[in-house]
């Protein structure tokens, strides 16, 4: 977390949390969603215009990036001076970028440890790691089939609807603070 981030959160401890106005996608890009948006429903699976605007400005991807983190019910969040902006999850809180030599890297640019690889009904692979679970990017797909062929990774089947409870995350923190 920045040091500008820790210092502002100390100075404003009581600032609200909120909640619906930043998603997460299933190849790791970042969207804004404002009142609009919302309103078109949920960010996963919501009517066309429901995810909102794609980030496209690197330097506040960048600062997003380095400030995500989860609490302790598995709500993931960006950490924005004082005030917490949690984060809608397309698929999972990580989004793996999987390298030519089997490295892999979530979509903050933090390496990764695999320790178990999932594949779900609708073929998408997961990844458990050490920093959590998260999704292949879809265009990696060939070095996960590779790096399977070569009996490096093996995967087990699961079911997506499983996977917030077994991994503990919070797909929507808006849905679960609405409730």
């Amino acid at each position: 977390m920045d040091d500008i981030v820790r210092q502002a959160m100390a100075k404003w401890p009581h600032v609200p949390h909120c909640y619906g106005w930043l998603g997460l996608d299933a190849r790791g890009q970042w969207y804004l969603r404002d009142d609009r948006a919302q309103a078109l429903g949920a960010f996963a699976g919501g009517a066309p215009g429901a995810r909102g605007v794609l980030l496209r400005h690197e330097k506040l991807i960048d600062f997003i990036q380095r400030n995500y983190e989860a609490d302790e019910a598995g709500q993931w969040f960006f950490q924005n001076g004082p005030q917490r902006v949690y984060v809608e999850l397309e698929a999972a809180p990580w989004v793996w970028r999987v390298q030519g030599d089997g490295a892999v890297v979530s979509h903050t640019g933090r390496p990764a440890r695999v320790r178990e690889v999932l594949a779900d009904e609708a073929g998408r692979v997961f990844m458990a790691a050490d920093l959590g679970l998260g999704l292949v990017h879809t265009q990696d797909m060939t070095l996960v089939a590779d790096a399977v062929e070569q009996g490096r990774w093996t995967p087990m089947p699961v079911r997506a609807v499983e996977l917030p409870a077994r991994f503990g995350y919070v797909p929507s923190p808006q849905a679960r603070h609405a409730a």
